[in-house]
């Protein structure tokens, strides 16, 4: 065991442990078993390297110039942040992410996000340069592992970091199931069903057409999405408590941000007022509400294929692949589970919009205290899009099947057919068509047949499913 003190008291940490005090007080007031994202963690991470390289940087290029030491300015030597940034490089790689013990609910707009990460790195360097975690006499967890930085300028700009890196993976999920919509349209182009509005039959229509509009308000959904890069690349690092960068050297303030874009490979900025940057999270609260917009289209697309292919609907022509046994008491049932899925992972984004809303909106003053909970709703509900996404694409579109002989039948049954001839006969002597169709359950050739209304064989061309949704009728189709 190793004893660790700070100005509230002292305690007794397990002796190989990379986290500090600070993170053990955190996971002692803040009881949440919501774990940290991992994706923030390594961020994060990232973010202090490049604090590392720019402070070992800026100690080089004033050494040439000024007496640092008549200067009395505290100079963090080169050994010193070489090793804290090779720690730091292995927790951007994953390393070490058991030590960071801080939960995902935290208080103190992030500080114990940030102690727990110096803490990690600290004890990692001090291990890499041959001695024992804790002994913060060479290397400092705060004077040290934090020179230049504060909790309000990394932490936030470590979320915006890790969120970037998800969006783009989130564009690519959307990308693969917009693909799977689009062979389907493709498949089915000229496949008949009956459209529905109000739950109701309505109209002719294809199976293309249905996935048409699909694959449209995916790619409505993609485009918003690699918008939001845009939206967010703007940090604040370099600003430290509150945009001020009150104790930075302006060297480090313009170095950094190019520091980290070249370790990225993202577009990351630095805001032009570092104070807003630092207050308004304006920009998570549009980004979140752009992902949202993603969540409704993945909703009503699931909820859609899921009555097609439900036992409720006594028409299906539609299935959708049997993922797993649907119930412990009912023997042979199978149940959407994947549209269930989808259709829960929606109404999560949902409620993560109204919570970074409401706690973007709750921000006082210089700095908003609730990042911590902002930036795991905003990292939660892109991760649960990627998952929703690829789910549906390869668990359940890839799997469809369609019987195009027995929804053309359904179509031709159905009294909802005779909207086509409008063009030909009118409301009125379709209406007799149709009620014809009811009463003695005949097909529309049948009961044309029986009326005498229109030629078979101008009644065949009319009902072709190409001239079904050609997108209107020209005069020249009224020809005979």
């Amino acid at each position: 065991m190793r004893r660790e003190k700070d100005f509230i008291g002292d305690k007794l940490l397990d002796e190989n442990a990379l986290y500090g005090i600070h993170s053990v007080r955190a996971s002692e007031n803040f009881p949440d078993e919501g774990r940290f994202h991992p994706e923030w963690y390594r961020s994060l991470a990232v973010t202090k390297r490049a604090c590392y390289l720019t402070a070992a940087s800026f100690f080089s290029e004033a050494a040439k110039k000024y007496d640092l030491a008549r200067l009395n300015i505290r100079v963090v030597s080169a050994d010193k942040l070489a090793a804290l940034s090779a720690a730091a490089e292995e927790c951007a790689a994953g390393k070490h992410f058991d030590h960071f013990i801080v939960p995902a609910v935290s208080g103190g707009a992030g500080t114990s996000i940030n102690m727990n990460i110096n803490e990690i790195i600290t004890n990692r360097a001090l291990q890499i340069t041959g001695r024992q975690p804790g002994e913060y006499d060479f290397i400092d967890p705060i004077e040290d592992a934090n020179i230049f930085q504060s909790t309000n300028d990394v932490v936030p700009t470590a979320l915006r970091v890790a969120a970037m890196h998800l969006l783009s993976e989130l564009d690519e999920s959307i990308n693969e199931l917009r693909k799977k919509t689009e062979e389907l349209e493709q498949k089915y182009r000229n496949t008949l069903r009956i459209a529905y509005t109000q739950m109701q039959e309505a109209v002719p229509s294809t199976y293309g057409r249905l996935f048409s509009g699909y694959s449209d308000a995916l790619s409505r959904d993609w485009w918003r999405v690699s918008k939001c890069l845009e939206r967010i690349k703007v940090v604040n690092l370099g600003g430290s408590a509150t945009g001020t960068s009150i104790a930075v050297p302006r060297y480090f303030v313009a170095e950094v941000v190019p520091k980290l874009q070249h370790l990225t490979g993202l577009p990351v900025t630095r805001g032009e007022n570092l104070s807003d940057a630092t207050s308004n999270l304006d920009p998570l609260v549009e980004v979140h509400g752009i992902i949202k917009a993603h969540a409704v289209t993945m909703e009503k697309m699931a909820g859609d294929i899921r009555i097609l292919a439900s036992d409720v609907h006594r028409l299906r022509s539609l299935s959708i692949p049997a993922r797993q046994a649907g119930s412990s008491v009912m023997p042979g049932k199978v149940n959407p589970v994947i549209a269930e899925f989808v259709i829960s992972s929606s109404h999560k984004v949902y409620s993560n919009d109204l919570l970074i809303s409401g706690l973007a909106a709750q921000g006082s003053l210089e700095l908003n205290a609730y990042l911590p909970l902002i930036g795991h709703g905003l990292l939660e509900s892109i991760k649960s899009l990627i998952a929703a996404d690829r789910s549906m694409a390869r668990n359940m579109l890839a799997g469809i099947e369609i019987e195009a002989g027995e929804a053309e039948k359904q179509v031709m049954s159905s009294p909802v057919i005779t909207t086509a001839l409008l063009p030909y006969i009118g409301y009125k002597k379709a209406a007799v068509v149709a009620g014809l169709m009811k009463e003695e359950g005949l097909n529309i050739f049948e009961a044309n047949e029986k009326l005498g209304y229109i030629r078979s064989d101008k009644l065949i061309e009319i009902l072709k499913p190409e001239n079904l949704v050609q997108g209107g009728y020209r005069m020249k189709d009224l020809e005979e």
